[in-house]
């Protein structure tokens, strides 16, 4: 027995019986090394070489350059070249020479043929009288050998050392067969089972049936096969006679029937190839062979990659045979040579013929518990989830299925694909398909179920954790001009949620700048991109990388896999009228689809949604969209997950997606600069939540409330009555109703993620992918999937009740919105019946326990049916009781059940003699004889089959009843909706209380006509997300603004010392806005504010490098944005603008835009600047106010000492103190003086008033030239004195430098 060993965490469970997979996936003797001996030998008991010599050397010898027969997988790449001294598996002594002491300390190589594998160490000693040497391993094991007598290789000194895979190496042991205690934890037998102890998913070539196969393919190794048939747990029985001879073989390494090459070990220069997460490319694919795992697996199995799989270098074709640099060359498929195909075993076939086709995933092969990682999927597995390599040349490992969705969810998040082999047959299944229908397959049938991604995970600990939606996003793009005009380009988007069954379609123009594509990416941040390829414009691609956070990026051949509009109705209509079919057809009484965007006969007719049939009734306005659709059903469909999707599918359009004109939507709109630069969702300075306006807000307990405040916030309302609506809902759970409103936060607080659980609930109303009937699978999926499906009743259940009361204590509210959402039949509906039909059918309680659904009488007909079959047989049998005692004439003879046998008919023996000839004698006992009649006996064989029957209809109960939950799956949906509201709305309406300062509810003012200009006024303002606690030393400083309205200038230009917190400024304004419009209330003791179409923000120095763009064309390119798309109800704000240039380009640019904006958009804004000459030119304009953001100077060492007040006061700010924040950033003394002095000078010359104060300007200039020409003539007299010595050459540079610049700028 081996030794047990701790469980590790869900790792691979390496143990003994190693050689059941192995033999599985590889014809050849694999060397399998022990990691320690056989209990029933030791390794002082087993010689090396117990085989005969072999009789005819000569037929078996080897090149002396050719690597040694069965080389140690970690002995792949020596560091120098081995001096063979064994030429023959079985060395003669005769041929070989006799050692001494001269070998002493010399390294050696001994062959071990048991483990097939040579161990390196040291000669210590010679003893004389033995003759025989003490050998010390690398692992510090010893051992006396003659080595005369041995298999042996001498190795120079300079060797790199590795240690041994087996023979009691603990350091190993710890390493690799960590799990070893599974096989007992799992009552595990040392069967075939899957590779794994206690599995049954025996294949026919290498399980039990492996000996017909030895005569034909004679390097199978045989004594997995004898361990298997015998059941013993995993011990390699050093007496097993079969192994002797396999292990006395010349072992040969490989996966085909040509064995072993006989390439120099010593050469192998090939690194191990790995499948690496998928990042942004060009081709979106990576083929899983372009990077090498650098460990210690790199030296071990690199050479025998490039001598077995010479067709993944520089051979490699593809599917159709073409090369990696022909066209339309596919990195996901594979070529495999024909040669190479004939050489591998069925299983070996069955998984490359997987591999092949998917180059770019990592294969997840179920071998009876286990999922078991192979080849180049082998290092993925143990590089990032920390799995354990088998032992053996070929690289593999694997984990239980109990831990399936963890880690297929780990590599998912990392970038892989997974590609889920599901065994599809089990063991006894394909004996009796090869008897029945003479089949010769002698591997289990095993399909592809699951294709997972990080766009297509539906479950996991990490999801569950996480309420994010994590989207995936198929994208197409077109040029060409369509119905409108106006746009460079025009985009069809595809945006699904497969934990929530959501589908956003839309279709848009865009600029040459893809804005609009851009603010879809910031918002909705997709995990996974679906594109045709080579179809999309480089700015498209920059617009990609520059918005997408590291999505996974797929590619479709364009028309045969990312559909044209028309393809794909057809497809979708396709999928439709089988759903239909299948609903007509009884099984469901209602349609699979929202009831509220479609009733079942225009589902009949059209096999189309609503949302969908308006897409294709817009014709061209609507094919893209459609062909992004295409592209996703696609790509859904080889993870088996288009129909489950489509069937409950939640269609929605995308808002603001329509060809129409910003004032008619009903959306704020916020482009990307605003979301990143306002920091909505994510900070600047981590990419995480802290310190977000999203973040300030959430205060939802539930999953799908957190979901819809982000759509909240990256939508804000626009139009006046929607806004008020809202705020209403937010006024009207405070006050009095705070109490009740916080209870009802309670009952939301204990939901689980009900919108996900449903969709995972709708997906199995229909068995496919992994849950299909067909899979063989462990785990108790049932039970689990029990226990959701009572999980949602009860959460819907507890919610309706709990809206129930909420809606009581809110009667008397005057808000719409509450009403509507909290009445049954109008934004609540009506599910209590529902529940209470649910409620009615079967015990929750019993059935959550025991993980079996047993219906009430009345639920279900079939399960009613056959248990009145049972009821009628039992009857039958009493009657039969009844007539039995009346015909031997004694009351006390009665039915008993002894071990298998019910109804015996126990006879008292005194009426033995009247008992018929036809009943059939069964047991005794002392006084009693039993009896089964013939009548007894045909009731058995209908009692077992009416029980059968009733057997059969509990184990479709659950199926059935889930199908009748998915009836009313709009319902379920509509309640998530509602609660979802309930619970932003309540989050807003708590929000306040974590300002700082006076809140209150905006006052949002509506255009009675449109020459009335748009207003925003607040009074003492404060930021919504900083605090006094986050500031350190200091409180927030709030401020008054107005901008817009009667007499009022609509811009600000905004001055003032650097750090005087200008920018913070603009930020509170646009984030004020925002609350404002999602129906929020603002940190001000008054706000005042016309509805805000869209907020630009130019803000921050960044460029995107990768895309080509540095800071000033980044922040230009923003700025021409605003300024083509701003409206006179849009809100701007501008920080200092042309600083990326020079000092007159960037004045130039700065000026000129603020001209536009203020004369010609005429919209409200703010313009920070340190251009101080704008100032000067608007003090005059009424459309501008000129303000500055306060301080306090006063003089230190050389240099002003600036105090931030953070006051907006009117007026221009003289001075930005630049040199100040140099002092506090703890630049030297020495240059901060130094800096002051050639900043007064430059302040000196450089013209700070232009035309308004020409009179000053002019004085100014007098005296500064007569100052310069009075320093010249001094100059010039010391000259002529012949003084020159005492003039210091840097004094008449610097007298020159102000000459030049005098000159320049009067």
């Amino acid at each position: 027995m081996a030794p047990s060993r701790k469980q590790s965490n869900g790792r691979s469970p390496i143990v003994n019986p190693q050689r059941q997979i192995t033999a599985f996936f590889s014809k050849t003797t694999t060397p399998s090394p022990s990691p320690s001996p056989s209990p029933t030998l030791s390794k002082k008991q087993i010689p090396k070489s117990y085989t005969k010599p072999n009789p005819n050397p000569s037929s078996q010898t080897q090149s002396p350059s050719s690597s040694p027969t069965t080389p140690s997988p970690l002995q792949s790449k020596p560091n120098k070249t081995l001096l063979v001294i064994g030429q023959t598996p079985s060395p003669s002594p005769s041929t070989i020479g006799v050692y001494g002491k001269e070998v002493v300390e010399k390294r050696v190589r001994v062959y071990w043929p048991m483990d097939k594998s040579w161990y390196e160490g040291c000669v210590k000693s010679y003893d004389d009288e033995s003759k025989k040497h003490l050998i010390q391993y690398d692992d510090f094991e010893e051992e006396l050998l003659d080595l005369s007598n041995e298999k042996i290789e001498w190795v120079e000194p300079c060797v790199k050392k590795f240690k041994r895979l087996c023979r009691g190496s603990l350091g190993f042991r710890k390493i690799v067969l960590e799990d070893e205690e599974m096989e007992n934890v799992e009552g595990v037998n040392g069967g075939a089972g899957g590779g794994r102890a206690g599995d049954d998913s025996s294949d026919e070539d290498w399980g039990k049936n492996v000996e017909e196969e030895v005569s034909e393919e004679e390097d199978v190794d045989l004594i997995d096969e004898e361990e298997a048939d015998d059941g013993k747990k995993g011990k390699r029985s050093g007496k097993d006679s079969r192994k002797r001879r396999a292990s006395g073989e010349c072992g040969k390494l490989g996966l085909g029937k040509k064995g072993k090459s006989g390439g120099d070990a010593s050469t192998g220069g090939v690194k191990v190839s790995v499948v690496e997460p998928v990042k942004y490319r060009e081709n979106g694919v990576f083929n899983g062979f372009d990077n090498a795992l650098m460990t210690d697996a790199s030296e071990r199995f690199s050479t025998r990659e490039a001598e077995k799989f010479p067709f993944l270098g520089g051979e490699r074709r593809d599917a159709k045979r073409k090369c990696p640099g022909d066209v339309d060359y596919d990195p996901r498929t594979l070529y495999l040579p024909a040669e190479f195909v004939k050489s591998l075993t069925g299983g070996q076939r069955q998984w490359w013929e997987f591999k092949s086709k998917h180059m770019d995933k990592v294969l997840f092969f179920k071998m009876g518990k286990f999922y078991e990682l192979f080849e180049m999927d082998a290092h993925v597995g143990a590089k990032e989830l920390d799995l354990q390599y088998m032992k053996g040349e070929q690289p593999h490992c694997g984990f239980p299925e109990k831990n399936f969705l963890m880690n297929a969810e780990k590599l998912a998040r990392k970038g892989y694909r997974v590609l889920v082999v599901e065994q599809t047959e089990t063991p006894e299944q394909l004996e009796l398909r090869r008897k029945e229908k003479g089949s010769k397959d002698k591997v289990v049938k095993r399909e592809i179920c699951a294709v997972i991604t990080k766009g297509t995970l539906t479950e996991g600990e990490l999801l569950s954790a996480n309420p994010d939606a994590s989207y995936l996003m198929s994208l197409t793009e077109s040029c060409q001009s369509f119905a409108n005009q106006g746009f460079e380009r025009f985009f069809g988007i595809c945006v699904v949620d497969i934990t929530t069954s959501r589908i956003i379609l839309g279709q848009f123009g865009d600029d040459a700048e893809c804005s609009s594509l851009c603010r879809l990416l910031s918002e909705l941040r997709p995990v996974e991109i679906i594109k045709p390829a080579k179809m999309l414009s480089s700015e498209t691609e920059r617009a990609m990388v520059r918005h997408a956070r590291n999505p996974l990026v797929n590619e479709l051949a364009p028309l045969s896999e990312f559909w044209e509009a028309e393809k794909t109705v057809q497809e979708v209509k396709t999928i439709y009228k089988r759903i239909g079919d299948f609903s007509a057809s009884g099984r469901l009484n209602k349609t699979d689809f929202d009831t509220a965007n479609l009733d079942v006969g225009e589902y009949r007719s059209s096999c189309l949604p609503n949302i969908l049939s308006e897409f294709v009734n817009k014709g061209e306005n609507g094919s893209l969209a459609l062909s992004a659709l295409g592209g996703a059903v696609y790509y859904l469909r080889q993870a088996f997950l288009d129909e489950t999707l489509l069937r409950f599918a939640k269609f929605e359009s995308l808002p603001c997606s329509d060809f129409c004109e910003v004032a008619k939507k009903p959306y704020m709109i916020l482009d990307a600069a605003a979301l990143e630069n306002l920091e909505i969702f994510e900070n600047s300075k981590n990419g995480d939540t802290s310190g977000t306006l999203y973040a300030q807000l959430n205060h939802c307990v539930t999953a799908f409330g957190k979901r819809l405040l982000k759509t909240w916030l990256a939508r804000p309302l626009y139009h006046l009555k929607s806004i008020k609506d809202r705020q209403d809902a937010v006024a009207g759970l405070r006050g009095v109703n705070e109490p009740m409103m916080l209870e009802f936060r309670k009952v939301l607080s204990k939901l689980p993620d009900i919108e996900r659980l449903l969709a995972r609930i709708f997906s199995t109303s229909e068995a496919n992918g992994r849950n299909a009937n067909k899979v063989v699978l462990y785990e108790d999926a049932a039970k689990k999937q029990l226990q959701e499906f009572i999980s949602a009743l009860r959460s819907c259940e507890l919610v309706a009740q709990a809206c129930s009361s909420l809606a009581v204590i809110l009667e008397n509210v005057e808000s719409g919105q509450l009403h509507h959402l909290l009445t049954p039949g109008k934004g609540l509906p009506d599910i209590l019946p529902i529940i209470k039909h649910f409620k009615s059918a079967f015990d929750w309680v019993e059935a959550n326990n025991s993980g079996r659904i047993i219906p009430h009488e009345g639920v279900d007909v079939e399960y009613d049916s056959a248990c009145e079959k049972v009821k009628e047989v039992e009857s039958s049998l009493a009657r039969h009781l009844k007539e039995q005692r009346k015909l031997l004439g004694d009351t006390s003879i009665t039915y008993v059940t002894v071990g298998k046998e019910a109804y015996l008919l126990e006879v008292p023996d005194h009426l033995r003699g009247s008992i018929p000839q036809d009943y059939e004698l069964r047991s005794s006992k002392k006084g009693f004889y039993r009896y089964w009649t013939p009548s007894i006996k045909k009731f058995l064989v209908e009692l077992s089959q009416a029980e059968s029957e009733k057997e059969l209809a509990l184990k479709s109960i659950l199926q059935r009843l889930i199908v009748r939950f998915c009836e009313y799956h709009d319902m379920w949906r509509q309640l998530v909706s509602a609660t979802a509201e309930l619970d932003v709305l309540i989050s807003l309406a708590i929000a306040s209380d974590f300002y700082e300062g006076p809140a209150c509810c905006p006052n949002i003012l509506g255009s009675s006509s449109s020459s009335e200009v748009p207003c925003l006024s607040a009074k003492n303002l404060a930021h919504p997300v900083l605090r006094s606690d986050s500031l350190g030393k200091g409180a927030f400083v709030p401020n008054d603004i107005t901008l817009g309205g009667s007499g009022c200038a609509s811009f600000i230009l905004l001055t003032g010392p650097n750090m005087g917190g200008k920018s913070t400024l603009l930020r509170q304004v646009c984030l004020a806005v925002i609350l404002a419009q999602i129906g929020a209330d603002v940190p001000a003791e008054s706000f005042k504010l016309s509805p805000v179409d869209r907020i630009f923000v130019r803000m921050g120095a960044k460029d995107h490098i990768m895309s080509g763009q540095s800071t000033f064309l980044t922040e230009l390119s923003e700025t021409a944005l605003m300024l083509s798309s701003a409206t006179c109800n849009s809100l701007v704000a501008l920080d200092e603008l042309g600083r990326g240039t020079s000092t007159s380009d960037g004045q130039a640019i700065a000026e000129s835009v603020l001209e536009h904006f203020v004369h010609k958009v005429k919209c409200r804004g703010m313009f920070s600047t340190h251009y101080h000459r704008l100032a000067v030119d608007y003090q005059k304009d009424s459309k501008v106010s000129l303000c500055h953001m306060s301080c306090q100077v006063g003089n230190g060492a050389g240099v002003e000492e600036v105090t931030f007040l953070y006051r907006l006061r009117p007026g221009a700010c003289p001075k930005s103190y630049g040199v100040n924040v140099a002092r506090l950033a703890g630049l030297p003394d020495s240059i901060l003086q130094n800096a002051a002095a050639k900043s007064r000078e430059f302040e000196a010359v450089y013209g700070q008033h232009r035309k308004g104060s020409e009179g000053n300007l002019a004085i100014q200039s007098c005296d500064k030239m007569a100052v310069l020409i009075q320093s010249l003539i001094n100059a010039t007299t010391s000259l002529s004195s012949q003084k020159s010595a005492g003039i210091d050459i840097s004094s008449m540079t610097k007298l020159q430098d102000k000459a030049r610049i005098f000159l320049q700028y009067n």
